[in-house]
């Protein structure tokens, strides 16, 4: 009998377990819409504890780029430099109460105007290609015209020098350029009675140096020519005094001869003291011969050798330059003479276009340019002082144990000298 009612068994519990599926299955969708709703509640909840957060960092991060902007407004503002703000259309944007009293403009009547409105007519094309190339190259800051001095336009049509300095940034796709500039009015007016100043007593200097060069050739000539001659004579005249005393009288001719002797003397010192002053050789028989002599005199007076070269002969120097190269050469010559130590020297002079090259080289000790100058000496500036009242300059290279080498180069045209 069971087994007749096996099937309708198995049917009815099948019904009932898919009952009891689906009774769990719906219990279990219930908790899982319960626990769905739990949990997008608190997700909810965390989400607008987030949003909170996020609007709260916003709004300080608002105020304290407001109060950034305010900061940088004021600084922007009561900088004693004037600042100007442009577009990339290089229209003005920003224009600082600084720039308002330099240029002479209220902010008003620039702000939206070209800044060519600022700058003088003949460099409006350079200072527009200027800022356009540097919009290209995306650096961040330059100075403008390098070391020169630019011009800048002032509302009355007076220019006035500046110097200034560009940087560029970009905000909401926008470019801008924002120049620092500095009215150097001032400093150029006192550069320039400065430089006036100096060639002032250049001039002097070379007036003095020219008087006191005329003054020694005179004593050198007067000298040479008058009491030079004056102790030959009386040399010749205790010789022939000499010669009439006689030989019985041996005390008179023991006076006579150191007599003589001291004449003798006296003359050429006489003729060194006026060499000294000035070379007569130099006015009479040119640069060459003169420098020739004072490089010989030098081997004979230190013992250094010292050798000349002469790269041409075609070196007739007016008096004034001739005179200048030739006491470069001696105060060269008397500092090796002093300091270096050395044992060879050499001087060259050569012409190299339309200039002239002096070279005045030793093997001594040397010393540091750098170190500072002794005191009351002056023979290096002397050097410098005499090569720029030529219009020229003076190289000197030394250092401890590797000798000096003085070079000057002094131009020929520029001076009135042949070419």
């Amino acid at each position: 009998m069971l087994a007749t009612f096996a099937p309708v068994i198995a049917l009815v519990s099948a019904t009932v377990a898919l009952g009891v599926i689906a009774w769990s299955s719906d219990l279990y969708r219930r908790e899982i819409h319960v626990a769905a709703q739990v949990t997008g509640a608190a997700a909810g909840m965390l989400a607008m504890v987030l949003l909170y957060r996020q609007i709260r960092r916003r709004q300080a991060s608002g105020r304290a780029l407001q109060s950034v902007t305010a900061r940088v407004s004021d600084i922007v503002e009561t900088a004693m430099d004037p600042i100007v703000t442009i577009d990339a259309t290089q229209r003005i944007v920003l224009f600082n109460a600084a720039a308002e009293k330099v240029f002479g403009w209220p902010r008003a009547a620039v702000v939206g105007q070209s800044v060519e409105k600022l700058i003088p007519e003949r460099f409006r094309d350079k200072h527009r290609e200027h800022i356009e190339r540097f919009g290209r190259t995306g650096a961040t800051t330059r100075r403008m015209g390098g070391h020169t001095i630019l011009a800048g336009l002032r509302a009355n049509g007076e220019q006035f020098p500046i110097e200034a300095s560009i940087s560029q940034h970009s905000e909401d796709g926008m470019q801008f350029f924002t120049v620092i500039l500095r009215d150097v009015s001032e400093r150029v007016r006192i550069e320039s009675q400065l430089q006036a100043s100096r060639e002032e007593l250049r001039n002097l200097a070379a007036a003095a140096n020219q008087a006191r060069e005329q003054e020694q050739s005179r004593l050198a000539r007067e000298l040479h020519d008058e009491l030079a001659q004056t102790l030959t004579a009386l040399q010749m005249d205790v010789a022939w005094c000499k010669s009439k005393i006689p030989e019985s009288d041996p005390a008179t001719i023991a006076r006579h001869t150191k007599m003589e002797a001291t004449l003798k003397s006296a003359v050429a010192n006489t003729r060194r003291i006026a060499g000294g002053l000035r070379p007569l050789m130099l006015d009479d028989l040119g640069l060459v011969p003169a420098v020739d002599w004072l490089v010989e005199g030098f081997t004979q007076r230190n013992g250094i050798p010292c050798d000349l070269v002469v790269g041409s002969n075609d070196l007739n120097l007016p008096n004034a330059q001739a005179t200048a190269v030739f006491r470069i050469i001696q105060e060269s010559l008397v500092n090796v003479g002093k300091h270096a130590r050395a044992t060879r020297v050499k001087v060259s002079l050569e012409r190299n276009g339309a200039g002239l090259i002096v070279g005045i080289v030793d093997d001594g000790v040397g010393f540091s340019p750098q170190d500072p100058r002794k005191p009351n000496s002056f023979g290096l500036l002397g050097l410098r002082e005499r090569a720029l009242l030529l219009g020229g300059e003076i190289a000197i290279t030394s250092a401890p144990g590797k000798g000096t080498n003085v070079v000057v180069r002094l131009p020929l045209s520029a001076q009135g000298l042949p070419t």
